[in-house]
């Protein structure tokens, strides 16, 4: 746990009680406009740990942006001990196109640790690791599916850790999934440096869901309120059920190319041979249905309205953890 002493990050110093919005600039627009990331620092008076909240590293997943700006407008980041960073977009750039990646073509999550002098995604993944996440000691990083991909909400969590399981636990998301790190993301680089990081997934690309961003809220309150970090003022609804942890995963793959008609089963427990979706020419001459491989949760649609063969469609659990006791 860092000491509440000042914090200097970016050049900039936020005194205990200050808060303060730093702006990162690494790089300026094609046509010289500056291009400012806003890092938003809340700290307390009374020592603590250090918390960050970040979205937006894949520019178009919005639904993590809108949980970020919800704990700040709500004031869930002004802690009653330690410290709240929040970065609502990581990947400005992307956000202004509406795109996933850098305007370099690189995924900024696979990118990371970064080189100072390295391409423009990789000197963002640069900066942050070394300005930022050296004063972090707990961090929640909030994605969303790609592609018309629709996440029900959801923890990710590298296995056989305890501490990240406590965390899990405690923001208590309608599903928890094991997974192992993926090398070049800020997951993986994080942990490098003994960050306590949980990946939230929930919604999909370019678009804003109500329910899944009040999941990651609700989530963040529990978090913070174990860490003695959520001020009195704030309200915390402790779930009755506990999350559903999952072991293993499969991809449910198109079969045929068409016109997908998606049956409304994600979050939902099916059982094998159970009808998902119906996909379709638009010529009226097949229907053909999509059927679950086994009994599971569905954690992930696709929400395209057209398909190639191929193409992945459903996220379905297949084992699940106290299965494996």
């Amino acid at each position: 746990m860092k000491s509440n002493k000042p914090l200097t990050i970016l050049g900039e110093t936020v005194l205990p009680g200050e808060s303060k919005t730093i702006d990162m600039e690494i790089a300026k627009m094609h046509n010289a406009a500056k291009l400012k990331i806003p890092v938003i620092i809340q700290r307390s008076k009374f020592d603590g740990p250090t918390v960050l909240f970040s979205a937006g590293i894949h520019g178009d997943e919005i639904n993590g942006i809108e949980i970020v700006r919800q704990i700040i407008t709500q004031k869930i980041n002004k802690p009653k001990r330690g410290t709240i960073i929040c970065i609502p977009i990581i990947n400005m750039f992307g956000y202004i196109n509406m795109s996933r990646q850098f305007p370099d073509g690189r995924d900024l999550n696979r990118v990371f640790p970064g080189r100072k002098k390295g391409s423009l995604a990789s000197r963002f993944a640069y900066h942050i690791l070394t300005e930022i996440m050296p004063h972090v000691d707990y961090a929640v990083d909030f994605h969303a599916g790609g592609a018309s991909r629709f996440n029900a909400p959801q923890i990710r969590l590298i296995p056989g850790n305890e501490q990240l399981k406590e965390m899990a636990s405690i923001f208590n998301a309608p599903f928890t999934l094991f997974s192992k790190n993926i090398a070049g993301s800020f997951r993986n680089s994080s942990q490098k440096l003994n960050v306590k990081m949980l990946l939230f997934e929930g919604g999909k690309s370019l678009d804003i869901n109500d329910d899944v961003a009040q999941s990651g809220i609700e989530g963040v309150k529990r978090l913070l309120s174990f860490l003695g970090m959520l001020d009195p003022k704030h309200s915390v609804h402790f779930k009755e059920t506990e999350s559903i942890y999952i072991n293993s995963s499969i991809w449910l793959r198109a079969k045929c190319s068409g016109m997908f008609h998606d049956h409304n089963k994600i979050g939902q427990f099916v059982r094998k041979g159970e009808v998902l979706a119906t996909i379709t020419d638009p010529f009226g001459k097949f229907e053909r249905k999509v059927k679950a491989p086994n009994d599971g949760y569905v954690i992930n649609a696709n929400h395209s309205p057209i398909v190639y063969q191929g193409d992945a469609v459903y996220h379905i659990s297949k084992s699940l953890y106290n299965e494996s006791k």
